[in-house]
């Protein structure tokens, strides 16, 4: 969350790393369940972008599918509890940094009304890796033990205050969701707070800030108007191009056609605003499937390691993994944000953390 040059050369830095420990170890790759339906998704998006309506573009942006390989190296890295408590102190780090100048930008240098982005490039991005952080800390404020939860219970608040500063709508909503589950988990009782919460943050909140909630219920706003234009256009392209889509990266050309009835403001976008309409846009609805099933599959095998109860970081990781797939998949149908390599690495980070957990403990118990 602070650097995303620096995100992507650690990263390839433990790609080299995975594959020279296989070679050395003779193992082959190891990896959580949901992996399969990622590995179809990443195969059908190759064939999409074979039938492109421009396939060296979307061949391009397919280079993107190697951050799926966070999977398999997340779960071979994580060798057991030590190793998870170093992942939770580097994420809370790196997020307490990206908040810290969120909240100098806002108070020293943003104009009023304008939407911060800590160190992103853009608010959409910030505001998506501020809503998985927020799972991630309030799982550890609620499940955790001893006074560094008090830590964690802070970073919770701030990352929620920097969350407003970005003016990011769908990841507020997100972010409702992310507590709803966890609060769920915790005590249901404990939902009846989140109203109150939502309605002191509110009163407390600047007038630009209130403008920007009331909006979300005004279906004759900018924004809203012309989500409601994607998302009409996007069915229409889907219904043109079923199988394979438009290729990835493309859809944004497509759409300019007149038959789509975009207006000229809506035509400037990039996306569909919309996971679900723009992976079956742009790479096919069989494409979508393989998401779907990847989604699900996660969820079902994250409500299992919740229940099995076995390890406390285990079930605080297990509880911030559904929890951003909650967050994710809400705050997606209002913004393309599985298509933001930031968001998407930090997500796959998440929900593979607690297999990997799992995995390291399972050996671990094997080797006493």
């Amino acid at each position: 969350m602070i650097s995303i040059s620096a995100s992507q050369v650690f990263l390839g830095l433990a790609l080299v790393a995975w594959v020279v420990m296989l070679i050395k170890r003779r193992e082959v790759p190891r990896f959580p369940g949901f992996f399969w339906p990622l590995l179809a998704y990443a195969g059908l998006s190759l064939i999409a972008s074979a039938f492109s309506h421009n396939p060296a573009v979307s061949f391009q942006d397919s280079r993107e599918l190697l951050l799926l390989l966070i999977v398999p190296i997340v779960f071979t890295g994580i060798r057991g509890r030590e190793d998870g408590k170093r992942a939770a102190g580097a994420l809370l780090a790196s997020a307490l940094a990206s908040i810290a100048f969120s909240f100098a930008y806002s108070l020293f240098k943003a104009s009023p009304g304008e939407r911060v982005t800590g160190f992103m490039g853009h608010y959409m991005t910030q505001a998506g890796l501020l809503l998985l952080f927020g799972a991630l800390a309030l799982s550890f404020f609620l499940f955790g033990k001893g006074k560094i939860r008090l830590v964690w219970g802070g970073g919770f608040a701030l990352a929620a205050v920097a969350l407003v500063l970005t003016l990011t709508r769908n990841a507020w909503v997100g972010l409702v969701v992310v507590a709803c589950i966890l609060l769920l988990l915790y005590k249901p009782k404990a939902l009846i707070l989140l109203p109150v919460a939502a309605a002191l943050i509110f009163l407390a909140s600047p007038p630009h800030v209130k403008r920007r909630a009331l909006s979300i219920f005004d279906p004759q706003s900018y924004s809203n108007a012309q989500r409601i234009e994607y998302l009409q256009a996007g069915l229409e392209i889907i219904r043109d191009y079923p199988l394979h889509g438009t290729g990835p990266n493309t859809v944004h050309v497509v759409f300019q056609q007149p038959k789509y009835q975009l207006s000229e403001e809506a035509r400037n976008n990039v996306h569909l605003h919309n996971n679900l309409i723009q992976i079956a846009a742009e790479r096919g609805i069989p494409t979508l499937l393989a998401w779907l099933v990847f989604m699900g599959w996660a969820l079902v095998i994250l409500v299992r390691l919740i229940r099995a109860r076995a390890d406390s970081l285990l079930y605080i990781y297990a509880a911030a993994a559904l929890a951003a797939c909650g967050g994710l998949i809400t705050a997606g149908f209002f913004e393309y944000n599985w298509g933001d390599s930031e968001v998407m690495t930090l997500f796959l980070c998440l929900i593979t953390l607690p297999f990997g957990l799992e995995q390291g403990l399972k050996t671990k118990g094997t080797d006493d």
